[in-house]
């Protein structure tokens, strides 16, 4: 295996390099770079043995909003945060809101959620190895039968899901198990399958249900899954948002429903509990004032309550929307600009980290001048370093010199969200 010049394997500092130059730091990255943003790290890692201490909130859930430009360190900060989970052993899942994954619809929204999952001491599915780590005979999965028991005879959630619960404790099929976790992560399942199973371990009698409709399924398997999580014995679930600024492309009534899903994400959603779940949001700092406030682009403060309540499908979510609107104007956190020094220190260590991936020197990195604005960003002050050093190394005789556009985003109706079929959302 090659080494750097530190002792450190070349190939585990390249792999931290590209994750820089792609803008997607991984956990050497993060761990290299650090993260200056002391009043998020604290409020998260109180919330975080919040979670774990079983503290409730109105909705059992506790949520936090972080704010800044494009290129502040928003997605860096996220890894981190991602990272210190991950050590506290916390389920950690990155979700980037998209055309994919609209923030309105919470079904898709949690099976990215389950799909980009990770555990802090295992690398497979999340649902696999959720279901891996369960053991039956601990007082830590008898806690989580007897809760989903209780939620059903209460009605918040299905009996299906505790039948589907008790059939993958006793069943010896391993094909209907491993439907049964897909259900749980987010895939639709027979009926006909479910009452097969009860009749294998000779249940049927004990469990009369009628199969959810699509709309209900999503906030009950969010809440299934956070005690499936803790059942396994971990701590909770912690959900990043990454992106919500894109609601600003959303017609009127999606992104309605995207405000009352911050409202749930963030613990505010009344008559729902999620004890366990810790969510933070990034959006950018401009998107209330051109969005959401009534001298914005959209004036949402002044339509969406309206619209919503004018919609007999969507009228029981508009006080929730106005609450999500009201944390995306007042909440949120707005990210600490990095000192010069603080940049400064970033870029020696990067600078280590180069050499010694390709057992080269990589020279200091001269100050620019008028290091304000984009210029002043870490995120510019690494692409730049580390672009520089690619054409010294390979030409020495060059002189480069970075020029970086600013990116402004924009909040313009994307059609083809808009054309996004009502009845075909999943929650």
């Amino acid at each position: 295996m090659s080494l750097g010049r530190g002792g450190e394997p070349a190939v585990a500092s390249r792999l931290a390099l590209e994750a820089l130059r792609s803008g997607v730091p991984n956990r050497s990255a993060v761990r290299l770079l650090g993260c200056n943003q002391p009043r998020v790290e604290k409020q998260f890692v109180e919330m975080l043995n919040g979670a774990a201490d079983g503290e409730e909130t109105a909705a059992g859930a506790q949520g936090m909003l972080i704010s800044g430009d494009f290129g502040s360190g928003k997605s860096h900060l996220l890894a981190h945060l991602e990272h210190l989970a991950l050590e506290q052993n916390f389920v950690c899942s990155k979700v980037a809101i998209s055309k994919e994954t609209p923030l309105y619809d919470l079904g898709k929204v949690f099976i990215s959620a389950m799909e980009n999952g990770r555990l802090p001491d295992r690398s497979g599915r999340l649902i696999e190895e959720l279901g891996q780590a369960l053991q039956p005979d601990s007082s830590e999965f008898a806690t989580f039968f007897q809760w989903a028991d209780r939620a059903a005879k209460e009605e918040e959630i299905s009996l299906i899901f505790p039948a589907s619960l008790l059939i993958y404790e006793r069943s010896m099929d391993l094909d209907l198990n491993s439907e049964i976790e897909s259900f749980w992560a987010g895939d639709r399942i027979l009926k006909s399958r479910i009452t097969t199973g009860l009749r294998q371990i000779d249940q049927q009698q004990n469990y009369k249900f009628r199969m959810p409709r699509a709309a209900e399924l999503p906030p009950q398997r969010l809440r299934f899954a956070l005690e499936l999580i803790k059942g396994a014995r971990y701590r909770g679930w912690v959900v990043l948002l990454d992106e919500i600024e894109l609601v600003g492309s959303y017609s009127l009534l999606q992104r309605g429903r995207s405000y009352a899903e911050v409202a749930r994400w963030m613990g505010r959603a009344a008559g729902e509990a999620y004890p366990g779940l810790v969510a933070v949001g990034s959006v950018t700092d401009d998107f209330a004032s051109a969005i959401i406030s009534p001298d914005g682009l959209r004036k949402d403060h002044d339509y969406i309550r309206p619209k919503l309540e004018d919609n007999p499908r969507y009228r029981g979510i508009a006080g929730r929307a106005e609450m999500g609107m009201r944390m995306l104007e007042r909440s949120c956190i707005p990210l600490a600009s990095p000192s010069r020094e603080d940049v400064g220190a970033a870029v020696e260590r990067l600078r280590s980290l180069y050499s010694d991936a390709y057992g080269w020197s990589a020279p200091p990195i001269k100050e620019r001048a008028g290091g304000a604005g984009i210029y002043g960003r870490m995120r510019y002050q690494v692409r730049r370093a580390i672009n520089e050093w690619d054409l010294l190394r390979l030409r020495p005789d060059s002189s480069p010199d970075t020029e970086f556009q600013e990116f402004t985003p924009s909040y313009e109706e994307n059609r083809d969200l808009e054309s996004t079929a009502e009845e075909g959302d999943t929650g």
